[in-house]
C-alpha cells in the first residue's frame, strides 16, 4: 500500500527481449503471434508464427551471443525507470512492462494493482507511434487490466516525436559525435535510421513514417549545422513483403560510392539493444567498411540522458495534471495514433 502522497503509477512499455538462449524462440513466437505484427486470424497466425520462430531462432541466438547471450533491453529500461523515479519524486512509482517477454502485461498489472495508485499514466518508450508497437502494447495492457480487474483512472502518452527534451537530447548526442569525428561537413552524411515497417502498414494509416521524418527534421533544424547532408532510412527488414525505404543498407552502400563518411543516429530506438549494438554497430559497421565508407560512427541511444529523462517526466506530469499538448503532431488523415485528442 502507498501513502496518501504516493498516488501515481507510471508504466514504461518496451518490446522486451530474451533473457537467455532458451527464451529466444518463445520470444520470437510471442512476437510473430501478435495480430498487430501478422494480421491473420487464428489458427493461421499461430502456425505461421511457429514456422517463422523456428526458422529465425538460430539466427537470433547468434545475434544475442554477441551480447552475452541475452537482450540488454530490460536492464536498460529498468535504468530509465530508476532515473524517472528519481526525477518524479515521492508521489510516483515507476513500473516496467514488456510486450513479448517478461515482465508481461499481466505481471505488471498485478504489481500496479498491489501498489494501488490513484492514477495510472502509460508511457510507451516509442517516441513515434505505430500500431505495431504502441498500439499493440496498449491493447495488451487494456486486456490484462480488464482480466485482472485493475480499475484506476488511466491516461496514455501515445507519441512524442517532437517533444522538446527528446529533440535536445538527440542534438546533444549527435553534436558530441560530430565534434569528436572532426570530419569536414562537406564530406559527411548523417543517417537517421529507424526500424522499418511493411509499406502496407503505412498505407493503412499508420503515422510512424511521418513521425520518424518529423523527428529527424526537428533534430536537424535544432542542430544548426549549415549545409548538413542528412537522410532518413530504415533497418531490420524481415520477410518477403515490401518495406518502407530507403533501407539503411542501401544508404551505406550509396555513401561508399560517393565517398561520404557516415554518422548514424538511431532515431526511433531510445535504448541500446540488438538493433543498435549488433545491427548498427557490428553488421552495418562491417558493411560500411566493405563499401568504402571512409569513416563510420554511431550516435548512442537516448538512454538515461538528462534531457530525455526530463522530457519523459514532463510528459507524465503534464498529462497527469490534465494539461494538453499544444504542439501540432499528426495531420488529420492519420487516425490510428489518436494524438490529436491531446490538444
Amino acid at each position: 500500500m502507498h501513502s496518501q502522497l504516493s498516488s501515481k503509477a507510471l508504466v514504461l512499455f518496451n518490446l522486451g527481449g530474451p533473457d537467455g538462449a532458451a527464451s529466444v524462440r518463445p520470444f520470437l513466437m510471442n512476437l510473430f503471434n501478435d495480430r498487430a505484427i501478422i494480421k491473420l486470424p487464428q489458427p493461421i497466425r499461430w502456425i505461421i508464427a511457429q514456422v517463422i520462430s523456428r526458422k529465425r531462432a538460430p539466427i537470433a541466438k547468434t545475434i544475442y551471443e554477441k551480447l552475452g547471450g541475452s537482450s540488454p533491453l530490460l536492464t536498460e529500461t529498468q535504468k530509465q525507470a530508476d532515473a524517472l523515479r528519481a526525477q518524479l519524486g515521492r508521489n510516483w512509482e515507476v513500473f516496467v512492462c514488456m510486450r513479448y517477454w517478461h515482465p508481461f502485461s499481466s505481471e505488471t498489472v498485478k504489481a500496479v494493482k498491489e501498489y494501488n495508485p490513484d492514477q495510472i499514466i502509460l508511457l510507451p518508450l516509442y517516441p513515434q507511434y505505430s500500431t505495431t508497437t504502441t498500439g499493440s502494447a496498449i491493447a495488451d495492457w487494456v486486456a490484462s487490466a480488464k482480466k485482472l480487474n485493475l480499475q484506476r483512472p488511466t491516461k496514455v502518452i501515445r507519441c512524442y516525436p517532437v517533444a522538446e527534451g527528446v529533440i535536445k537530447a538527440h542534438c546533444h548526442l549527435l553534436q558530441e559525435v560530430l565534434t569528436e569525428s572532426s570530419i569536414p561537413v562537406q564530406n559527411l552524411r548523417v543517417l537517421f535510421s529507424a526500424h522499418g515497417l511493411p509499406t502496407k502498414v503505412i498505407a493503412g494509416g499508420d503515422p510512424y513514417q511521418w513521425q520518424v521524418e518529423k523527428t529527424a527534421s526537428e533534430i536537424v533544424n535544432n542542430l544548426g549545422v549549415k549545409n548538413l547532408d542528412w537522410r532518413v532510412c530504415y533497418q531490420s527488414r524481415v520477410g518477403p513483403l515490401q518495406w518502407i525505404g530507403p533501407s539503411t543498407e542501401e544508404e551505406i552502400a550509396r555513401a561508399g560510392i560517393e565517398g561520404k563518411s557516415l554518422v548514424v543516429v538511431p532515431v526511433a530506438f531510445v535504448s541500446e539493444h540488438s538493433e543498435t549494438l549488433v545491427e548498427l554497430d557490428i553488421e552495418y559497421g562491417e558493411l560500411a567498411k566493405s563499401s568504402g565508407v571512409p569513416e563510420y560512427r554511431r550516435v548512442p541511444a537516448l538512454g538515461i540522458t538528462s534531457e530525455f529523462v526530463s522530457a519523459l517526466a514532463e510528459l507524465a506530469q503534464r498529462l497527469s495534471a490534465g494539461q494538453k499538448d499544444q504542439r501540432t503532431l499528426c495531420p488529420q488523415h492519420f487516425k490510428q495514433c489518436g494524438c490529436r485528442t491531446l490538444r
